[in-house]
């Protein structure tokens, strides 16, 4: 019922879901990118439950004080102090050791304002959890969003970095300008 009811949703909206996930994977980092809206995370929320996909996902702390903090975390939120050295990669490293199937999807981008450059926690997780890195995007010229490929960290995190970026170029957000693998902001 939750299925159809998003993809009614997104079908209303005129979005379109690419689901490139390998049906055996059941543990995984998910990127979603790019992030320059907060519409980002519930159209990628009602992709994710259009496909039955169950994921937790980082957000910053203060997004789980009243009056949303419980629909936060009953949405699968799991609090970040982006202030603080919390060792979050070790934290979710572990998570991901305790679990048979876990998916956590981050922004790499850290915030939805022009950011030159991801935060590299995503990486570190995946390659220390030996867990995949699955490219989520949404592309709001096309209308599209979803997982389009799989890659494994080979622990080279400046050849690996390539591809991942390499994978949003044509991507289109919802504020061009603050993506930084937008055409007019690539340097």
């Amino acid at each position: 019922m939750k299925r159809s009811f998003a993809r009614f949703i997104l079908k209303l909206f005129g979005w379109r879901v690419v689901n490139n996930i390998p049906p055996d994977a059941k543990k995984f980092v998910t990127l979603m990118a790019p992030h320059t809206s907060n519409w980002d995370f519930l159209v990628g929320w009602f992709g994710y439950m259009s496909i039955g996909i169950n994921s937790k996902y980082l957000i910053k702390k203060e997004a789980f004080s009243f009056p949303l903090g419980w629909l936060v975390t009953a949405m699968g939120g799991l609090p970040v102090d982006r202030k603080a050295s919390t060792n979050v990669v070790l934290q979710v490293g572990e998570m991901f050791k305790k679990d048979d199937n876990l998916i956590i999807t981050i922004a790499p981008e850290g915030t939805r304002s022009l950011s030159r450059n991801w935060k590299r926690g995503f990486y570190y997780i995946a390659l220390n959890a030996k867990v995949p890195i699955a490219l989520g995007f949404l592309d709001y010229k096309s209308k599209t969003g979803g997982v389009g490929k799989m890659i494994t960290p080979s622990g080279n995190y400046e050849e690996d970095l390539k591809e991942i970026e390499a994978f949003y170029f044509d991507k289109e957000a919802r504020f061009p300008e603050k993506f930084s693998l937008s055409p007019q902001n690539r340097t």
